[in-house]
């Protein structure tokens, strides 16, 4: 099943509190490698730094923000199509018959869906850092499970 082809979902969830602190730390970088470029040309070090080595110190820092950045793009979709599970490479939807359920490892930092022979997906989207949020996001879920495949709730 194509995520596209379904554009109906009843939840969607995504991690505030990390997508916060990469923009934060992203922002850093960029202006970090930005000031170090423009302040490469200050004082004379003996080295000559030329204007192609501040931008390219300047495109570093913007390349590393961007990358840090990525960890703002894990979601959670779950609608009577399934669950569409987007982490930082991609997203998979998963049809009802292959969700077993979904649940937080004791030591983990975010939550795992269960599929059938003890097959997981990591769901990095429902992050422990979100405290109570994260907690209403996996009732929600199980919610919607019950809704839309109660077997898999009596099991």
């Amino acid at each position: 099943m194509d995520a596209s082809t379904s554009t109906e979902w009843d939840f969607t969830y995504r991690s505030r509190r990390t997508a916060r602190y990469a923009t934060v730390v992203a922002a850093l970088f960029v202006i970090a490698h930005v000031a170090v470029g423009i302040l490469l040309r200050v004082s004379d070090t003996g080295v000559r730094f030329r204007i192609t080595d501040q931008i390219g110190l300047a495109m570093i820092g913007v390349v590393l923000g961007g990358a840090i950045m990525t960890l703002t793009l894990p979601r959670i979709r779950v609608g009577r199509s399934g669950v569409a599970v987007r982490n930082i490479l991609g997203e998979r939807v998963f049809d009802w018959a292959d969700v077993e359920g979904i649940w937080y490892p004791d030591s983990g930092h975010w939550a795992r869906l269960e599929l059938p022979a003890y097959e997981h997906v990591p769901v990095m989207a429902i992050q422990a850092n979100d405290g109570l949020r994260a907690v209403e996001a996996m009732d929600t879920f199980r919610e919607l499970l019950t809704r839309y495949r109660p077997e898999a709730a009596q099991e």
